[in-house]
């Protein structure tokens, strides 16, 4: 079936956009108010950029009304976030984040989540995620009723149990957003594919003629 976005909803869109673009990974976002309340919001338009510098960069919806979302006000204000990652442990905690509290109300609080101080931004990160990213403001764009924002990662916190040899991350599990409204997976079930070259390649074709 060939669909064209042109001819259907923002809402069909998204549900087409979501079910079909998976596994996405989901950026719970610290950022902080102008009164000093703590945000707190899972999104899952979310991804690595870059290497060099290190960026991540998370898309935010507006609300219904067409506002924009404490996240993107926050981190638009203050050049300043932080993506804790969610693993199934915090899964509970993240579906009680994703509620629309009022700005003057933090959803860590309301999850019964600690917070600890960051170490580059001021901007506090979750005591209880395995990992967490804290980034800079690297650039903003608008894309239509979303907000894209491009932070640049000035410190890793990756559980001491999860960092082996050489930089490798090892037995680290976050979830991943699989469709609208509420289907996750997990990423405990995986296999491994080495890459070829391209003289590998060529020695297979010449092996199987």
């Amino acid at each position: 079936m060939n669909i064209d976005p042109a001819e259907h909803s923002e809402a069909d869109t998204y549900k087409l956009l979501t079910n079909l673009v998976v596994p996405r990974p989901i950026a719970w976002v610290t950022s902080i108010g102008a009164t000093g309340v703590v945000n707190l919001a899972p999104y899952s338009f979310f991804n690595a950029l870059s290497s060099d510098p290190p960026c991540v960069a998370v898309s935010i919806g507006t609300r219904a009304d067409g506002s924009p979302k404490d996240t993107a006000a926050n981190i638009l204000s203050s050049g300043e976030f932080v993506v804790n990652m969610v693993t199934e442990e915090l899964l509970g905690a993240m579906n009680v984040s994703a509620a629309d509290f009022p700005p003057d109300q933090s959803e860590a609080n309301a999850a019964n989540l600690a917070l600890c101080a960051s170490l580059r931004v001021q901007v506090p990160r979750l005591t209880a995620a395995q990992v967490s990213l804290e980034c800079r403001l690297f650039r903003s764009v608008e894309l239509g009723s979303n907000t894209l924002v491009i932070g640049e990662i000035v410190m890793f916190h990756v559980a001491d149990r999860l960092l082996g040899s050489r930089m490798h991350i090892q037995d680290f599990a976050p979830i991943g957003r699989l469709g609208s409204p509420s289907v996750y997976c997990r990423t405990t079930d995986r296999f491994a594919a080495p890459r070829i070259s391209y003289a590998d390649w060529l020695r297979g074709r010449r092996d199987a003629g």
